[in-house]
């Protein structure tokens, strides 16, 4: 497995893992997607075996206790303070070989690295669980989490910043 900055002929690849990962959810957009990489290029990438993409990671600078919507087109944001993990998605071929914990040190080490003291996400279908063994710990928000699934809660992971 090795881990790659996402380059313009991903997405074809990226957008297919998302419709495989996510059967709940309407897929979001190629424009939505996008966004995320075009505001934080260093925290989105592939994860590729045998020269195919088998998964993604999709994070950006965020504010915390507010996570973006689906669907969002999202901008910088100036008073970011906890790099948001959009997503993390593996296909069926990269599942059980340890991409998903690969993928969370990287981005450990970038939220070191921009000084966040904090990893955030949503939770969806049931992965809550699989956060919470990473350490993450469902924080209650004001924001209403009804463009995700009926399920989804919002997650922060304290990290250390050296």
């Amino acid at each position: 497995m090795q881990l790659r900055s996402i380059t313009d002929n991903d997405w074809t690849a990226i957008l297919l893992i998302q419709e495989e990962c996510y059967p709940e959810i309407e897929p979001e957009s190629l424009q939505t997607l996008q966004s995320k990489w075009q505001v934080s290029s260093m925290s989105c990438f592939v994860i590729e075996a045998d020269n195919q993409v088998v998964g993604y990671c999709l994070a950006h600078p965020w504010q915390l206790g507010s996570p973006p919507s689906l669907e969002q087109v999202i901008t910088k944001v100036e008073q970011a303070d906890t790099l948001y993990l959009h997503d993390i998605a593996l296909s069926a071929k990269a599942q059980g070989k340890g991409a998903g914990q690969a993928a969370l040190e990287k981005l450990i080490g970038l939220a070191q690295q921009f000084m966040y003291q904090t990893l955030s996400l949503v939770a969806v279908q049931g992965a809550s669980s699989y956060w919470e063994k990473q350490g993450f710990v469902e924080k209650v928000i004001d924001k209403n989490l009804q463009s995700y699934t009926a399920d989804a809660c919002y997650m922060v992971l304290d990290i250390q910043t050296d």
